[in-house]
């Protein structure tokens, strides 16, 4: 049985979520804010969170950065701002969705098993890495150990990034549309457009510094990972 944890200021909307959730056979736990939620997952294990952002004591960011500090757990972020922006930050801070109030149930749990879903697939493509680190030039990357060094300095990354990266890196030297992109690391039920991958490549070149052009703009089409390719190349 999955573990979620539904965090919530609102009774209503925990009672709501927990009721669907319930029904599909998910053993639930709620928290009424931030900081409950972040001492919960201290002590827990969870397969999934649903997290509101406007909270009390520590608001629904704050949490997920903390949460992500112990441990790696899918989160759902419920938000009333649907501004791009405010998704956008949200995935910089490392959530694998955001869904905007007033939301339909259904559709909130049909974004619960495509997150799930996309956990498992990532979680067994890690066990069947070979333990290795590609290096190109001062760019090194631990493949199982999901760590990325810029000149011997770990890089402080999202996991989206770091999924990004992988993929690119796979598929080193071939040319990858944004849609392909979207369908590979975001998978094919992500409710974004393609501006979300531009914005991720723009986070993950700011993290790989001065080997930010070793990923390549492909004009019109989409990106491809090139560590020949000099920093001119790159937009």
């Amino acid at each position: 049985m999955s573990k979620m944890l539904i965090v919530d200021d609102e009774e209503k909307i925990r009672a709501v979520v927990r009721e669907y959730a319930e029904f599909e056979d998910f053993e639930v736990t709620e928290a009424r804010d931030g900081m409950e939620a972040v001492n919960l997952c201290r002590e827990n294990d969870f397969d999934i969170i649903i997290m509101d952002v406007m909270m009390p004591r520590l608001d629904g960011y704050s949490a997920c950065k903390e949460i992500k500090k112990v441990k790696d757990i899918p989160t759902i972020m419920l938000s009333a701002r649907g501004e791009e922006y405010d998704k956008l930050f949200g995935f910089e801070t490392g959530i694998d969705d955001y869904v905007v109030k007033p939301f339909s149930p259904r559709e909130l749990m049909a974004r619960v098993r495509a997150v799930l879903a996309r956990s498992q697939t990532t979680k067994r493509s890690e066990n069947d890495l070979p333990q290795q680190r590609l290096v190109y030039g001062g760019l090194e990357i631990d493949l199982a150990g999901r760590e990325v060094y810029v000149d011997g300095q770990r890089a402080s990354m999202t996991p989206k990034e770091y999924d990004l990266l992988f993929y690119l890196v796979k598929n080193k030297g071939l040319a990858l549309s944004r849609d392909k992109l979207l369908e590979e690391v975001w998978g094919y039920d992500f409710f974004g457009d393609d501006r979300t991958v531009d914005t991720h490549i723009k986070m993950l070149r700011g993290s790989l510094g001065p080997y930010r052009s070793y990923i390549v703009t492909l004009r019109g089409m989409g990106y491809k990972f090139d560590p020949e390719n000099d920093a001119s190349s790159t937009r």
